[in-house]
């Protein structure tokens, strides 16, 4: 039957005009001038605070935003240090009041508002007044600004002074006069409540930042607190306190005009790199992290006159590498990941020269260096045998890897590659909870079936003897290489009890033992997941303390409380909740690498009576 041109448009008609009448009952679809918005740049930063500080968080994670917002003015006090002018800043952080002093030139007074309220704002556009600066967007002290309940910024210039003072972005005071202040700048605010929620700044995260600032500028005193940070020799002072007594040889050292970095091997596996560009640390590394990994190979290989292989050069080795850059390209507003290309070429040429002259005046290092490379060589060749084996065992038994379940995006993936995230649970009942709960697109989950092996004291071939830890490394992908790592998360979720703490343990001793970058470069969580339910008829609460327990037994009335023994008594319908989204995840860090052996060892070393008596002593 024919359908004419004529009865097909009446039909459409027909339907768009129900369409309309529908949007416009409930006023969806009423797209019209009226609906066009535009916002200024403080409140853009404030609905979109992601874009400018990265994640939010509370304060429990160093790269949480709160300390972000620290950064960003602290940064501009270096850049007047780096410039040559002022050589001391003052920090200070009580009631997560934030106050940062700096003696440097001052923001020009007739532009103090502009510099920070208007974005694209300032003078790092500027060769002739910032060479190397991190801040080349204009954006740090105005995203502070916008986020921060109140803000204030005061000049010094020659006598005179200019303040103006912000709640929410919004100017609400200005004022000007002369002062027998020393020149410079001062900034104070608090960072919002409404955007950041609850927080408090953990200060051990804050004196690490000041301590590495002073180690990347030689000849600056950074105080916070009344404590004072410097350092005489640079990334050297860094390197020998993250190392400690654990490196085998002194470490070598080098300073030029725009590159500077140490490194030594240590008896620990794995590689370690700490890199940097004008000052701002990239904890992904970068084009100048590669170049200088691929300088320190081709410079010793030149001294020995030999053809080592990179895997035996840079095994145990542990590096910091500091670069200035006039027109550094990051990744991200974050600036993890370094992508100039155009810098690897001199970076390599300059490390290898540097790495050469340090074996030639340095004998004992050299030696000793020599000896670490062939011992690497040996164990790397011994271990091959007990991977082969390891490797035609595990063809037998199944061609997937048992208890893991993958997801579509990994690490590196440029769609939701951040995102992806492997959970290590204990038990098929608490992985059957989570498989059944998670995002296939982005969260892989691995089950181990028991309790997993102490690796503590042992080789890297007893991860090839032990089945499960062995399914662990090839679902991470890390057997060759951690920048292999096949997830940007690799979450540690075990029970909120002492088994899943005992377990929790065993899992930190693998990756520190063999793999401690993973967790030297954040990639390292644990899970929390609530210990309560607490509900009635109407509303549901999950508490991860009794303290929140208590507070929503007094909220709600006639509760129903239950306590969650184990993961896998957490329904999936319900398990979806707390890894979606909003998981509520704690970064596990170092505080210095050297400080990892003895910690393992008094944890999960022979030393039965010592740990007996901490906890007799310790016992609440």
């Amino acid at each position: 039957m024919a359908i004419s041109t004529k009865s097909r448009t009446s039909k459409s008609t027909q339907l768009n005009l129900l369409s309309q009448s529908k949007a416009n009952s409930n006023g969806a679809h009423n797209y019209d001038e009226s609906k066009i918005k535009t916002l200024s740049s403080l409140e853009h930063i404030r609905l979109r605070t992601g874009m400018y500080i990265g994640r939010l968080g509370s304060g429990t994670d160093p790269d949480d935003g709160i300390y972000v917002l620290l950064k960003e003015v602290v940064d501009n006090a270096v850049d007047e240090f780096i410039s040559g002018f002022g050589r001391k800043i003052d920090v200070a952080i009580e009631a997560n009041r934030v106050g940062v002093r700096d003696y440097g030139r001052g923001i020009p007074l007739g532009k103090i508002v502009e510099c920070v309220s208007v974005i694209n704002t300032g003078a790092k556009y500027n060769d002739d007044v910032f060479q190397f600066s991190v801040g080349l967007n204009g954006v740090g002290t105005k995203a502070v600004n916008a986020l921060s309940t109140d803000f204030r910024v005061v000049a010094y210039r020659d006598g005179k002074y200019a303040e103006a003072r912000f709640e929410r972005g919004e100017l609400v005071a200005q004022k000007t006069g002369r002062t027998r202040e020393p020149n410079g700048s001062l900034f104070a605010f608090t960072p919002d409540p409404e955007i950041f929620g609850d927080y408090d700044y953990n200060f051990e995260y804050v004196e690490r930042r000041m301590w590495t600032y002073a180690c990347l500028n030689s000849g600056l005193a950074l105080v916070f607190n009344d404590q004072k940070f410097t350092s005489k020799r640079g990334l050297l002072d860094f390197l020998s306190r993250e190392v400690d007594t654990s490196a085998l040889y002194e470490p070598a050292y080098y300073k030029g005009q725009y590159l500077e970095f140490a490194f030594t091997h240590t008896s620990n596996y794995g590689e370690n790199h700490f890199s940097f560009v004008n000052g701002q640390y990239t904890s992904d590394g970068g084009t100048h992290q590669s170049a200088f990994r691929e300088g320190i190979l081709k410079g010793v290989n030149e001294f020995y006159k030999k053809n080592y292989s990179g895997v035996d050069v840079r095994e145990s080795i542990n590096g910091a590498v500091a670069v200035k850059l006039k027109e550094p390209v990051f990744e991200s507003q974050t600036k993890n990941k370094l992508g100039n290309t155009d810098v690897r070429a001199w970076i390599v040429a300059e490390t290898r020269s540097a790495v050469v002259d340090f074996l030639h005046k340095n004998a004992a290092a050299a030696q000793k260096l020599q000896a670490k490379i062939n011992h690497n060589e040996q164990l790397r060749k011994e271990l091959n045998a007990v991977k082969k084996e390891a490797k035609e065992a595990a063809r037998k038994v199944a061609i997937k890897i048992p208890h893991f379940k993958d997801c579509k995006y990994h690490k590196g993936d440029k769609k939701r590659g951040g995102e992806s995230t492997i959970f290590i649970t204990e038990g098929p009942s608490a992985a059957g909870s989570m498989v059944a709960a998670r995002d296939v697109t982005t969260q892989a989950i691995f089950g181990l079936k028991g309790v997993p092996l102490n690796v503590f004291g042992k080789t890297k071939a007893a991860i090839y003897k032990n089945a499960e830890l062995y399914n662990l490394m090839t679902a991470l992908g890390i057997e060759d290489s951690v920048e292999n790592l096949r997830f940007n998360r690799v979450v540690i979720a075990t029970d909120a009890d002492y088994d899943g703490f005992h377990i929790r343990n065993l899992l930190m001793t693998f990756f520190l033992n063999y793999f401690e970058e993973l967790v030297t470069s954040g990639h390292v969580y644990i899970l929390e997941t609530p210990i309560f339910r607490v509900r009635n008829g109407r509303e549901t609460r999950y508490c991860y303390s009794e303290k929140e327990r208590d507070k929503a037994i007094a909220a709600l009335r006639n509760p129903e409380i239950t306590r969650f023994k184990g993961l896998g008594e957490i329904s999936p319908s319900e398990f979806g909740q707390f890894i979606g989204p909003d998981t509520r995840l704690i970064k596990v860090g170092v505080r210095a690498l050297s400080a990892i052996p003895n910690t393992l060892a008094f944890y999960m070393g022979k030393n039965t009576p010592d740990r007996r008596d901490y906890i007799v002593e310790n016992l609440i």
